[in-house]
């Protein structure tokens, strides 16, 4: 008899399931619908709802089209998930993931949730769910079905994120108890792009169409991000770059506003240095005059051993009232501390893509859960602005809070944060620019920037570099702006760190005595040298030598001692003396000569793009076709970034960052774009749209965007609905 009653149950608890199962059909299909999906000729996908989160839907579906496999990585990452992908290769950086990211705490936060973004986010897994459910030759990794709430733990859009400065090497030392090392790959330092973007926003005044101009050039990994419209009939309508996954336009513009992210150089991210007790076998850390009990808790971390097979560690974990321990330094624990308001975040990246104008996009701003980025905005009405990250714990400027900060020390804590109008920003300066090339904001509007002496420290940690030179020197000298020579400006040539640092060679080489070796073996290279104009090209053999010396000098610098605290620009042309910069240049000549032929190889035979496959990781291979890239490393002031260095087997350089979307914006009465984006829309080889950008990406040549419907009118590849 209970045999009986126990399949009875289980055939009632199958029915219960095979019914939840067709509800939840049933309602994606009654969603997909309401949603249409326009493909124009680039592939580029127009997506339209009824509502919002019909729209959501829709982009959270087509961008499963395009690369699932990025979606998908993106939330294993996010999550702390990405071992059981990858293998205990990533534990360590899942566990860093699960020091701050709570799958409880964000299913508290989703419940939290106001009811228009809780639509939001059901939608947008709905979307990516029923992507899975219409196509059963896609195997996910891990995530077989996503939950609303895990839109929350990607909220904030940026390429690599506050948690990312934690070091995993030293996460590992200090919870793996003496266990082996991370494995790790010497590189040289040259092969690391400065991480980045370029904004500027072009007041009315300065063009010849008295029309507001924005430029959107984010410097990521290749193919990091979709590029999409998203429109319903509740007001949205965006258009611009998305992070793989997410369901907001992160960098873009509506009929109204643009908005172009930079990565900071403003320090709010901190580490508190703690004072650890034992006592009667508990942990206490000391905090003024009184002990405060070390809060534990026990994390697991699934990964996948080489075999298939799944395994689990277990870690003992530690926080302070500062944050996660992550490392120790000097018999110290040391605590992180960083933002950490996911529900804050995700509607502060949605709402500003609804924004009308300067006002309505500042009161977004007000949210306050922007970290990681500074901000250039632009919009109808003429309005220019620079934006310092809207998250900026206020602290006493007495204390250097780019080194561990004493814990105990109640004068170190943050005391709240600072209001927007305490921060650095600037609206319609009368000179008609803004710009940020990831530098200090203290150049932002040339004569009418904020002053660095009205601002605490902590605002800033890098001070200037090449980049913002360059783009100062172009905007303070040019008027008349249209959106053609807005583009040309993005991609000017000029090189100014070399017309910095060629001359002290020259220098150094000049004084060399006549029977010095190198006078006579170096003679041509100079000469090939002083004839340039400091300007890349594909035909440019000069930007080939120069890049192999910098680079070379660059990671000899790199390791030298530094007590004077100097950039590595500054040890280039300070500290490295005479004989290091001219051995550089010998060992460049060298190098071009082995791998090329010539130390006078033209810049376009070294430099090349390349798109094999649509593997994350991507392979280069120098028998395989590429086509040459003209722009170099932003390293050396180039606006247009090309991140490349050899690859092993390789002796062509081959990009994998830099400039990933270019867009340039006009704003009047009908906004106008044009864009263009790393290799294609599709993340499948097999795509004609994998790499039909490519050429026309090398060049700046970028194509128009089709925002309104009649100029995608002509352009329309397939219309359909999502399942269709």
């Amino acid at each position: 008899m209970r045999g009986s009653t126990y399949a009875i149950w289980l055939a009632l608890g199958l029915a219960a399931s095979a019914h939840a199962g067709d509800t939840e059909h049933a309602r994606w299909q009654r969603e997909a619908q309401a949603v249409t999906i326009t493909r124009d000729d680039w592939g580029i996908a127009h997506v339209h709802g009824k509502t919002d989160a019909d729209a959501v839907f829709g982009m959270a579906y087509a961008q499963a089209e395009d690369d699932f496999n990025r979606v998908e990585t993106n939330y294993l990452n996010a999550l702390g998930r990405l071992a059981e992908a990858e293998g205990e290769s990533a534990l360590w950086r899942d566990l860093r993931m699960k020091l701050f990211i709570d799958p409880a705490q964000l299913q508290h936060d989703y419940a939290q949730s106001p009811d228009w973004l809780k639509q939001l986010m059901n939608a947008w897994a709905d979307g990516l769910n029923d992507y899975l459910a219409t196509h059963p030759n896609v195997h996910p990794r891990v995530i077989t079905h996503f939950e609303p709430w895990m839109a929350l733990s990607f909220s904030e859009g940026s390429i690599g994120g506050d948690i990312e400065r934690v070091s995993l090497a030293q996460l590992q030392a200090f919870y793996d108890g003496g266990g082996p090392a991370l494995a790790s790959v010497d590189t040289p330092a040259s092969w690391a792009e400065p991480s980045g973007s370029n904004g500027i926003a072009i007041a009315p005044k300065l063009t010849t169409g008295g029309h507001a101009l924005l430029l959107i050039n984010p410097h990521t990994s290749f193919y990091f991000r979709s590029e999409l419209q998203m429109s319903s009939e509740q007001g949205l309508d965006a258009y611009g770059a998305v992070t793989w996954g997410q369901f907001f336009i992160y960098q873009g513009f509506n009929q109204h506003i643009g908005w172009m992210h930079t990565s900071t150089t403003a320090d709010n991210v901190d580490q508190f240095a703690e004072t650890i007790v034992h006592q009667d076998g508990k942990l206490f850390y000391r905090y003024g005059s009184a002990l405060r009990p070390v809060t534990t808790r026990q994390l697991s971390v699934a990964y996948r051993r080489a075999d298939g097979s799944m395994a689990t560690r277990s870690f003992t974990v530690y926080a302070t009232h500062h944050g996660p321990i992550v490392r120790a330094q000097n018999g110290k624990w040391i605590a992180e501390a960083l933002m950490n308001t996911p529900l804050q975040a995700l509607q502060q990246s949605w709402l500003r893509t609804k924004a009308s104008d300067y006002a309505s996009y500042m009161k977004v701003a007000e949210l306050k859960a922007n970290s990681s980025n500074n901000t250039l905005f632009a919009d109808d009405k003429g309005e220019i602005a620079y934006l310092h990250p809207q998250f900026m714990p206020r602290r006493d400027d007495r204390f250097d809070y780019t080194k561990p900060v004493d814990g105990s020390d109640p004068a170190t804590d943050w005391h709240g944060l600072m209001p927007l109008d305490e921060l650095p920003h600037v609206l319609n300066p009368p000179n008609g620019w803004v710009m940020n090339t990831n530098d200090w904001p203290y150049s932002a509007a040339g004569a009418y920037s904020p002053k660095r002496a009205d601002f605490p420290r902590y605002m800033d940690t890098v001070g200037e570099n090449p980049r913002g030179v360059h783009a100062t020197l172009l905007l303070s000298k040019q008027q008349g702006f249209t959106l053609a020579s807005l583009i040309t400006l993005a991609f000017d040539s000029y090189l100014p760190e070399f017309a910095r640092q060629l001359p002290i060679l020259f220098h150094d080489y000049d004084a060399l005595p006549a029977s010095d070796p190198l006078k006579q073996q170096l003679a041509g290279q100079i000469a090939l040298l002083r004839s340039w104009d400091f300007r890349w090209g594909i035909a440019s053999m000069p930007t080939s030598l120069a890049v192999f010396w910098g680079d070379i000098l660059w990671d000899k610098m790199d390791k030298a001692d530094n007590a004077e605290g100097l950039s590595v620009y500054d040890r280039m042309a300070e500290t490295a003396g005479a004989k290091v910069r001219l051995q550089a240049l010998l060992e460049a000549s060298d190098r071009l000569q082995q791998d090329f032929g010539s130390w006078g190889t033209p810049w376009g035979e070294v430099n090349r793009y390349q798109r094999l496959t649509g593997d994350i990781v991507q392979p280069f291979n120098d028998a395989r076709p590429s086509i040459p890239v003209p722009f170099t490393s932003s390293r050396w002031g180039s606006l247009a970034s090309f991140g490349a260095h050899r690859w092993p087997g390789t002796k062509r350089y081959y990009g994998t960052s830099g400039n990933s979307f270019v867009a340039a914006v006009e704003f009047g009465p009908r906004v106008h774009a044009r864009a263009i984006t790393a290799g294609g829309e599709s993340g499948h080889a097999d795509s004609p749209h994998f790499n039909d950008e490519a050429e026309r990406y090398t060049t700046g040549n970028l194509r128009q965007v089709y925002f309104w419907p009649d100029e995608l009118q002509g352009h329309v590849e397939r219309v359909y609905h999502p399942g269709g």
